[in-house]
């Protein structure tokens, strides 16, 4: 695993103590219970591009606070962030909660915690 620079990691504990964080397992059943929920890959558009959630719609970290009013404009969605390993995914969704989305849960473990499982991804 990348080892984070310090003060990045600052932000995301800071970010970590206002949101909701469920681990991979939970969003698993979630998709298999069939609950109503959005899934956002925040990643970067290349790493998108490669593999994703399946379900999953694209708005990257850099431009998710510019584009979820007209892709989301419900503040009470339910929405399931996730990132490489959920430190992005955090940073995203405290933001997204500053601005008035009530829930807005973040994946712990990202990408790399769902591959490690073998659950499914998809290029589609």
């Amino acid at each position: 695993m990348t080892k984070h620079p310090p003060r990045f990691l600052d932000i995301v504990n800071d970010a970590r103590k206002r949101v909701k964080e469920v681990t991979i397992d939970d969003v698993k059943a979630m998709m298999n219970n069939s609950e109503k929920f959005l899934l956002i890959d925040v990643r970067e558009e290349s790493e998108y591009a490669k593999d994703h959630l399946p379900g999953a719609i694209h708005l990257g970290k850099g431009v998710i606070e510019r584009d979820i009013e007209a892709r989301v404009p419900d503040t009470a969605t339910k929405l399931v962030l996730y990132c490489g390993g959920g430190f992005r995914s955090a940073l995203a969704a405290d933001n997204l909660q500053k601005m008035g989305y009530t829930n807005v849960i973040s994946m712990d473990g990202g990408v790399r915690d769902w591959r490690a499982k073998n659950y499914p991804m998809t290029t589609e």
